[in-house]
């Protein structure tokens, strides 16, 4: 069914990589509850939405479209759906907004189902392809560096070294010697067994420990949030809500397929230009969104911790397979996920790791040429900068159709890319991002 042979794995190895991605995502069911709590939503409900949305999509990918790319609802949009969209546009409650989410996931779903997305993909050229890999992976090491505490915020450099004798920072710097030992050993699993030793230091100097428990039974105490389609609709058009629908679905599409793009490119799964059952994988983040929506969370997008599972060697949907249950499992162990997936001295070095193998995409774009140089640049700079990888691709997109026209390359362009490209200056200069 997942093709291993085909695919130069095996079940071990999909295996541990399914529970390197969970590991270093799982953090997404403790922080969206949090975000989303600002707005009103309670916390049991999102922490149950939040395991719903992200088990419906990765398992889609898993079976359906048999990638390694795990599926949950994405950060950035949640703050945007908590501290700009709700209490805005007339002063909108949460069940509004979620009807915004909603809509926005169906008219994602009929895209996907059309070969929109697909000629969007083969149509974004290959140099912005290395871009949006290489930005995403100085975006993921950045995470890295700053959930640890080995960067921290500066009032006037905006970031500095952090303090090296702090105990997260040690723990951080312990882990990540003894992964990158085992890689350079080539140790099969190393960014799974340099997970469990940070864990044992962590339990044995006191930096982990489970005082809430083990086992806590999921709850929906809203029940489902969006029951009536239509009353959706209905809400979007009562209160206008165009505008937040469109963000939703611009930042969404792109951030998801930047991402699908990033992660198939460093499995080695894209087939020259094109992306093989592009389909079916591109369904599984609007099945999500919508379904997540109706349960209270906000979209879906291809998550791109799913890089350490690649790293760890995951080629297939078996890895997702992995992911999903134990998502699943994580649902009853609330108060243990929430202890591990809050060191993030645990996770960090991973996610580093992989910014670092990542970044090797900069080898591949054409230098020499301004026109094509200059628009992967700017996406690399601006995606750990802006903390978003939807804005890199939209500076990328806007700068790319220029330089061409400039230049008299227009031809060389896929017409989409200028209808983009007005899109997205009209996205970022008139609309919230």
């Amino acid at each position: 069914m997942f093709k291993l042979q085909e695919n130069n794995t095996n079940v071990k190895t999909e295996l541990i990589a399914g529970f390197t991605t969970f590991m270093t995502m799982v953090y997404i069911i403790v922080v969206n509850p949090i975000i989303l709590k600002d707005a009103g939503v309670p916390f049991e409900q999102v922490f149950t939405a939040t395991v719903i949305a992200t088990v419906i999509g990765t398992l889609w990918m898993a079976l359906a479209a048999n990638y390694p790319i795990a599926i949950a609802p994405g950060m950035g949009l949640n703050a945007y759906f908590a501290y700009s969209v709700v209490g805005s546009h007339g002063g909108i409650t949460y069940q509004t907004a979620f009807s915004a989410v909603f809509v926005a996931g169906i008219i994602f779903i009929i895209l996907s189902l059309t070969k929109f997305r697909k000629v969007l993909i083969e149509a974004i050229p290959d140099n912005i392809k290395h871009g949006i890999t290489a930005g995403i992976g100085l975006f993921i090491a950045f995470i890295g560096l700053r959930q640890s505490n080995l960067i921290v915020s500066h009032p006037e450099n905006l970031v500095q070294l952090g303090d090296l004798h702090s105990p997260v920072v040690l723990l951080t710097l312990l882990g990540l010697t003894v992964t990158l030992v085992l890689m350079a050993l080539r140790v099969n699993g190393a960014f799974f067994f340099g997970m469990i030793v940070t864990g044992i230091v962590a339990l044995l100097t006191g930096q982990l420990s489970f005082d809430k428990g083990f086992i806590e039974i999921p709850k929906l105490p809203e029940g489902l949030i969006i029951a009536n389609p239509i009353t959706a609709f209905t809400d979007v058009f009562q209160h206008s809500l165009y505008a937040v629908v469109f963000s939703f679905l611009l930042v969404t599409i792109f951030d998801t397929t930047g991402t699908m793009i990033g992660v198939a490119e460093q499995a080695g799964l894209m087939k020259g230009n094109k992306f093989p059952r592009a389909r079916q994988a591109l369904l599984s983040d609007s099945i999500g969104s919508t379904l997540g929506s109706m349960f209270g969370t906000t979209p879906t997008t291809a998550f791109l911790e799913s890089t350490s599972g690649v790293a760890a060697g995951g080629r297939t949907g078996l890895t997702t397979l992995t992911v999903s249950i134990l998502f699943i499992i994580a649902a009853f162990f609330g108060p243990l996920v929430s202890a591990v997936s809050g060191l993030s001295a645990i996770t960090a070095p991973a996610l580093i790791i992989v910014g670092s193998l990542m970044i090797g995409a900069v080898a591949k774009i054409k230098w020499g040429e301004i026109d094509e140089a200059f628009p992967a640049f700017i996406i690399i700079l601006s995606m750990p900068l802006t903390s978003s990888i939807a804005t890199g691709i939209a500076l990328g997109f806007i700068s790319y159709p220029i330089l061409k026209l400039a230049t008299g390359n227009w031809r060389q362009i896929h017409p989409i890319l200028y209808v983009f490209g007005i899109l997205f200056l009209i996205q970022l200069v008139f609309l919230p991002h």
